[in-house]
């Protein structure tokens, strides 16, 4: 039997995330996931990548907005409502898509945690931005996201990773929404279909990964590994692979504990970059 055993969220992309027992699933994904992003000077996306400390940056939910903190900055709210209503283009990879400022004082606390001038924006709902056409049907619609509204892991997969490296790393470095026990390691590359509570998912294309997942989520100091041991075994046309993107069909709730029904399976092993 596979079974939901984590759940996340980041409703700020690059920055901490959230573990929850239970999930919403909206049309872009779960409710508040990657709904907010920092940009730079030209509205293009900040992450880890080349901010590895914003992972020390802890982002909470509350019953009127966000709360971010900081060890040596504090903490600052992020009102759900009262945004700049003035829409303006923002770039995260090749896509370009509409959001909204959320405020001056937002913008001045990030620009110092962070030692560079930067903005908060938020994606509206009457935002669409559409994942990868290559992979998915037309009108599948993600928020901030790197590319689709899910990703899966098994916890299989982690421990055999972690059976290769000399010290043991966090599923926290992968960034997933789903993680889930049983099965044999790597067995979410070969998904199709499934359906969990009564949703409909399709496993579209295996994640290629990047310097995110050698960074500490705890301290923000990067290292070599886990991708220095995935290349000698999850290589493909130079991408390291590690986990599946899903897109979905209709709404509801995710919950610990829920059971994955696996529909369909790809004829095979799918290393698709």
């Amino acid at each position: 039997m596979l079974q939901i055993t984590e759940l996340f969220i980041y409703p700020i992309k690059s920055l901490s995330g959230i573990s929850v027992n239970q999930a919403e699933v909206t049309s872009r994904g779960f409710k508040y996931d990657r709904r907010w992003m920092l940009v730079d000077e030209h509205n293009r996306f900040l992450t880890q990548r080349e901010h590895p400390q914003m992972a020390l940056i802890q982002v909470h939910i509350t019953n009127t907005g966000l709360q971010v903190s900081h060890p040596l900055h504090g903490s600052l709210n992020i009102p759900f409502h009262n945004l700049d209503q003035n829409k303006l283009p923002v770039v995260i990879w090749d896509d370009t898509c509409d959001a909204e400022f959320v405020g001056d004082q937002q913008d001045a606390w990030f620009s110092t945690v962070l030692n560079t001038k930067c903005r908060l924006v938020y994606m509206p709902d009457d935002s669409k931005r559409e994942v990868d056409q290559r992979y998915a049907k037309s009108g599948i619609i993600t928020s901030f996201s790197d590319g689709y509204p899910f990703l899966l892991i098994g916890q299989a997969s982690l421990d055999d990773l972690n059976s290769h490296l000399q010290q043991p790393l966090p599923i926290d470095r992968f960034r997933p929404n789903i993680v889930f026990q049983g099965g044999q390691p790597y067995e979410e590359d070969r998904m199709n279909a499934i359906t969990i509570a009564g949703i409909q998912f399709y496993g579209v294309k295996l994640c290629a990964r990047c310097t995110i997942t050698t960074i500490d989520q705890q301290t923000g100091i990067k290292d070599k590994e886990p991708l220095k041991t995935l290349a000698t075994y999850r290589l493909k046309n130079n991408k390291v692979l590690f986990g599946q993107n899903l897109t979905h069909e209709g709404s509801g709730h995710l919950t610990i504990g829920d059971q994955i029904k696996v529909l369909s399976i790809h004829d095979e092993d799918r290393f698709i970059v």
